[in-house]
């Protein structure tokens, strides 16, 4: 069943990451009760302990209990996350950081080598609280710039995902996951006017097919991002004007590959080699 197949490589996460099923059964819980009480309501009224136990199926002295927490649909977001988007999002996007590929700029690292346009200048135009040194230390770790033989410093990538925090990626696990399943959860539940949730698929093609794929994948994936990246960007600061209330939206490209036999399960819509499916 489907939901079986969406846990699976959460479950894979969890085992590497020592999260048992007592851990998540109790974690389960909680969501049950949360997710009833909130949109699940008769009415406008506020439910009951015994309305949420028998749309969730959990008991009602649980359910008395798990109420008591205080719940949040807040991200928490490390703090290398929220000043580095809008720093890579400012970089790879402002005419003065581009060159005339329209690319990010390699930047030297001090004002005092190239002014304004520097790394460490970007750092000011975004907070003057925090140094330069201390961005640029954080992002080498991660894997998000490296330095060029003239010792400027280069992005690595056109978007910010670190290569190695756990804590940063495992932060995007969540948001996109969670934004990807609300889309698609959105359109199975309401039909009207759905989220775009489109993929295709094949499933007998060979190695290098593959990596051939995941090349043109990525290079048309990274141009949409940047192309909506700075549409969104310009909206933002004409909308910052307005008095209306703000909306949040996410835009993601993902590409996967694996053995064909590890398809679970098989369904109509592969119908054998060579097949394909939009959805």
């Amino acid at each position: 069943m489907a939901i079986r197949c969406v846990l699976r490589p959460l479950v894979k996460l969890m085992l590497a990451r020592g999260v048992t099923y007592i851990y998540l059964a109790d974690l389960l819980k909680g969501l049950f009760v949360e997710v009833a009480d909130k949109e699940f309501r008769s009415g406008n009224k506020p439910s009951t302990d015994s309305h949420i136990s028998l749309v969730s199926g959990v008991h009602r002295k649980d359910v008395k209990r798990l109420r008591r927490g205080v719940h949040s649909n807040m991200e928490t977001i490390p703090a290398v996350v929220s000043l580095g988007t809008r720093l890579v999002s400012l970089w790879a996007n402002s005419p003065r950081y581009q060159d005339e590929n329209s690319r990010p700029k390699p930047l030297p690292r001090f004002i005092s080598e190239g002014g304004d346009i520097s790394f460490e200048g970007l750092v000011a135009t975004v907070s003057s609280d925090i140094r330069s040194r201390a961005v640029l230390d954080e992002w080498l770790r991660l894997g998000v710039v490296h330095f060029d033989d003239q010792r400027r410093v280069c992005l690595n990538v056109e978007a910010f995902i670190p290569a190695k925090g756990f804590d940063e990626k495992a932060f995007y696990l969540g948001h996109n996951l969670h934004d990807h399943a609300a889309a698609a959860v959105y359109n199975l539940l309401e039909g009207t006017r759905p989220f775009l949730e489109r993929s295709v698929h094949y499933d007998a093609l060979s190695i290098d097919s593959i990596t051939a794929l995941a090349d043109q994948s990525e290079k048309l994936g990274m141009q949409a991002l940047l192309a909506i990246n700075k549409n969104a960007m310009e909206l933002e600061k004409r909308d910052a004007a307005g008095e209306k209330p703000t909306q949040r939206m996410t835009f993601g490209i993902y590409f996967f590959s694996g053995p064909a036999q590890d398809l679970e399960p098989k369904t109509d819509a592969i119908k054998g080699p060579g097949s394909t499916a939009m959805k």
